[in-house]
């Protein structure tokens, strides 16, 4: 009998969409033929979401899951906003949501993780094969407490812990988990707002910063002014740019004369001990992807003139 090992099975899988179980079977039966199991597949009815593999998938959903201690964010995608609004693929969203909070945010673990007698890889096969359109589990990422909350917003949401926009925000403190939760949210929602790239100063990266300041800089220096000026100028403008991006320096959105730091600090007074962000996650959805650029209206209004 062929060896058939996991990177046979990834290919096979990523050729034809079909499960990994399935993939597994198919190359044992071809022994680990990979043409012949692909045939296999087609045969059987489980590669008919190969076709849909090579489209773009940039609109779906972000989910949210919570526990006590520990929170989870994923992005499923779709090509079209209408199946997103499917009851059948927000249910798969929210399986893998609820997977992830014991699979951890691995992606290939949750896509091998079991529910019943199938794995998530498997249904969401299952879920392209019965919509027709091309889904991905693209991204996933988690949080967790030993003493505190996790706190979650979903903005645009379609259903509870289903939206375009999914934010968690852990909270370190010893205080009334009710009140952190409560301030925890409102923290959740500016960070969906305000789009901040790091907790305070520290934690953004040295290029970015390094960035800022050779622009700052340079815009000076081809003002004339002396490098000591300059220096001082751009110590001011570095302190401008965090306040911008920086959580704890930004205004707060529903105090813009605080900052969130401040705001942090009041909160602490309701939930009687002190307050640590140890994170925030935000997920907007298809950032970053690539989508085709064709105005698809667009050709068709041409197709229809030219008749």
């Amino acid at each position: 009998m062929a060896n058939i090992t996991a990177g046979m099975v990834k290919e096979l899988r990523d050729k034809t969409g079909a499960g990994m179980m399935d993939c597994k079977a198919a190359l044992g039966e071809s022994g680990g033929d990979l043409e012949a199991a692909v045939d296999w597949l087609r045969k059987k009815g489980l590669a008919k979401a190969a076709k849909k593999a090579g489209r773009v998938a940039a609109e779906g959903l972000i989910g949210v899951a919570v526990t006590a201690d520990k929170g989870i964010v994923v992005e499923v995608n779709s090509e079209t906003d209408f199946v997103a609004r499917n009851d059948l693929f927000q249910g798969l969203v929210k399986m893998i949501a609820d997977v992830a909070l014991t699979a951890g945010a691995d992606v290939e673990k949750i896509l091998a993780a079991r529910v019943g007698d199938r794995t998530v890889a498997d249904a969401i096969s299952e879920t392209i094969a019965k919509v027709g359109e091309n889904m991905t589990l693209r991204r996933v990422a988690g949080l967790s407490v030993g003493k505190g909350a996790v706190a979650t917003y979903v903005h645009n949401s379609v259903s509870d812990g289903l939206g375009r926009i999914g934010v968690i925000v852990a909270l370190e403190s010893g205080g009334s988990t009710d009140e952190l939760k409560a301030f925890g949210r409102m923290v959740a929602m500016h960070v969906a707002s305000a789009n901040p790239q790091a907790i305070d100063a520290s934690g953004l990266a040295a290029a970015t910063v390094e960035r800022e300041k050779n622009v700052l800089a340079e815009k000076f220096k081809g003002q004339g002014k002396p490098a000591n000026v300059i220096d001082k100028i751009v110590e001011s403008g570095l302190k401008t740019f965090y306040k911008e991006v920086c959580l704890l320096d930004q205004g707060f959105i529903f105090d813009d004369k605080k900052t969130v730091a401040q705001a942090m600090k009041e909160a602490e007074s309701k939930v009687g001990a002190p307050i640590k962000i140890g994170g925030f996650v935000r997920y907007a959805l298809g950032e970053g992807i690539d989508r085709p650029s064709g105005d698809f209206g667009g050709e068709v209004a041409a197709l229809a003139g030219a008749h």
